[in-house]
C-alpha cells in the first residue's frame, strides 16, 4: 500500500512544485489562472488523504456502525438533492423509482456510499445523459440499484474495480482527480453492514451497480 499512496500523492505534488518554482523564479507570471491551478491540486490531494483516512477507518476492526432503522429510498433522494447543482451543469437527468425499504444502517457511512456511486455516474456519463438509481424491498433485504449510460468498464476490469487504488480507465481518472479509493471505501462499508455489492456493463452501455443489504443483521 506505501507505493500506491506514495504514487497518488506524487503526481499533485510534482505539479504543484513545479507551477510554484516557475512563479518564484520569475519564469512564469504569477497569473489567477495558474495560482487557481495550484489551489486545484492542494485540494486533490486533500482529498486524497480524506479518502486514505476514511479508507482505514472503515477497514480496521476497531470500525463502530451507529445502525438505525433508515428508509433507504428516503436517505437516496436526501443525497441525490445535494447534486442538482452538477446534474444541471452536464444536463443529466436522474430517475429515481422504487418503493420504501426499511434497513438497519449507519445512516451517515451509507449516506457516503449513495453519494461515491452518485458521484462516479454523474463524472461519467456524457453530457445530456440519464442516471437511474432503484430502490427494490424484499422481507429479507434492502436493494440498491444505480445505472447510467455511460461508457461503462471494460469486462476484464470488472472483478477488481473495488480494489484499493484499482482505476479501469487511468488516463480518465487522471482527468477527473480520482485515485481509485472511492470504491474500495464503499465496498468495505457495504461489507461492514454483511451486505454485498456488483457491478456490471449495460447491454445499451454503461454501468450498472447493486448492493444488496440484508434485513437480518442488527
Amino acid at each position: 500500500m506505501t507505493a500506491d499512496v506514495a504514487h497518488e500523492l506524487r503526481t499533485p505534488l510534482t505539479t504543484l512544485g513545479s507551477h510554484l518554482e516557475a512563479m518564484i523564479e520569475k519564469v512564469w507570471e504569477p497569473t489567477t489562472e495558474r495560482l487557481k491551478s495550484c489551489h486545484e491540486e492542494i485540494l486533490r490531494l486533500g482529498k486524497i488523504v480524506m479518502d486514505l483516512e476514511s479508507l482505514e477507518r472503515v477497514e480496521s476492526n476497531n470500525l463502530k456502525l451507529n445502525k438505525a432503522p433508515i428508509d433507504l429510498m428516503e436517505l437516496t433522494n436526501s443525497v441525490c438533492v445535494t447534486f442538482e447543482g452538477e446534474l444541471s451543469n452536464k444536463n443529466l437527468e436522474l430517475e429515481i423509482n422504487g418503493t420504501a425499504s426499511i434497513v438497519s444502517i449507519d445512516k451517515d457511512r451509507f449516506s457516503g456510499v449513495i453519494s461515491n456511486l452518485l458521484s462516479n455516474a454523474v463524472k461519467y456519463t456524457p453530457d445530456g445523459g440519464q442516471i437511474r438509481v432503484l430502490i427494490q424491498d424484499s422481507p429479507d433485504e434492502s436493494i440498491f440499484v444505480i445505472e447510467d449510460n455511460g461508457v461503462g468498464i471494460p469486462e476484464e476490469e470488472l472483478p477488481f474495480i473495488f480494489e484499493r487504488f484499482y482505476r479501469a480507465d487511468k488516463s480518465r481518472n487522471r482527468k477527473t482527480g480520482g485515485a481509485g479509493i472511492g470504491l474500495a471505501i464503499v465496498k468495505s462499508v457495504v461489507t461492514a453492514h454483511g451486505g454485498s455489492i456488483t457491478a456490471n456493463n449495460c447491454t445499451q452501455g454503461g454501468c450498472v451497480i447493486e448492493i444488496r443489504l440484508p434485513k437480518n443483521i442488527i
